[in-house]
């Protein structure tokens, strides 16, 4: 007599229970859902995305902020582009958004790598260092302003290293000033970022540099800099972001001049709206400055490859 035993199939205890979404692992890991994000973009709507609907309906009409608007359609916008002054700011604050890229960020890395370190005091020094990122743009200009003032400042005590000490009334001079005062605030700020990306940077690559005979300089361009690669994308989108709306700094320091030399978009767009009370003209400088940092900001996250980063935390 023969018998058949048929094998019983045990339901895994991995299996999705039934109206259950079975969880999702590796890079399909599962995230959040909206609704830990709802605050944030109520907030964002209410603050940022409603203002610059209005702003945009604005640059559509004529106001000159006390009679009733009138629809001007596109005139502001072809007045906008005939305007030498507005072509002039536009690449003066694209001029000064790079200079500040390329002071800012090599000496950013350096001393957030060095802050990372285990370096004697380098907790005291950091936190000394930190003080400009505390304090306004406003103060900052005002500040400077008077250190660099050609009658009593340092530049008049000191007139073999200034010249006449009006460091003020030449282009070059002035933009160099302009990017001095923004690197000094604002150096501390990208700074911070570095110090924390270079400390998550794994101890174990160096120890197995160490092994292959690396020296200290060699670590940094082939261990440190790639490591830091996402922070300086970052670094950078916060620079392009900052300095394409440069304003106190301009309106304390140079209040555009001499002449027209230092008029960026964001200075041009306040003349525009609370001196010539062209509130149409002044929405559409506007506008366009958030489509152009817009634009090059995508484009840096695009030639990065930063959008397709993945963090090892996603959907915890």
């Amino acid at each position: 007599m023969t018998t058949t035993v048929t094998p019983v199939i045990k339901e895994s205890r991995t299996a999705p229970r039934p109206g259950r979404p079975a969880r999702r692992t590796g890079s399909n890991v599962s995230r959040p859902g909206f609704a830990w994000a709802a605050p944030a973009a109520a907030f964002f709507g209410l603050f940022a995305f409603v203002p610059l609907v209005l702003v945009a309906v604005l640059s559509f009409v004529s106001w000159n902020g006390l009679s009733d608007p009138e629809f001007a359609g596109f005139d502001n916008w072809t007045k906008l582009l005939d305007d030498p002054v507005m072509l002039k700011s536009l690449w003066l604050s694209v001029l000064l958004t790079v200079l500040g890229v390329a002071v800012q960020t090599p000496l950013s890395i350096l001393l957030g790598v060095w802050a990372a370190g285990p370096q004697r005091n380098r907790a005291v020094l950091s936190a000394i260092y930190f003080v400009p990122l505390l304090l306004s743009a406003a103060a900052v200009s005002v500040l400077w302003r008077a250190v660099l003032d050609p009658n009593f400042g340092v530049p008049a005590q000191a007139q073999w290293l200034f010249g006449d000490g009006n460091l003020f009334g030449e282009q070059s001079t002035a933009i160099g000033v302009l990017v001095f005062v923004a690197t000094w605030q604002f150096t501390p700020l990208h700074t911070l970022i570095y110090q924390g990306a270079a400390r998550a940077i794994p101890q174990v690559l160096y120890q197995a540099a160490q092994i292959d005979g690396a020296g200290t300089v060699r670590q940094f361009f082939h261990i440190t800099l790639p490591q830091l690669r996402n922070a300086v994308i970052t670094s950078m989108i916060l620079m392009v972001v900052g300095g394409l709306t440069t304003f106190d700094a301009v309106l304390i320091l140079t209040q555009g001049g001499p002449g027209t030399d230092t008029t960026v978009s964001a200075y041009y767009m306040y003349q525009k709206g609370f001196k010539s009370f062209d509130f149409g003209g002044a929405s559409a400088i506007g506008l366009l400055l958030v489509l152009v940092a817009t634009l090059i900001s995508l484009i840096v996250v695009r030639l990065s490859g930063y959008d397709k980063m993945r963090s090892t935390m996603e959907g915890l």
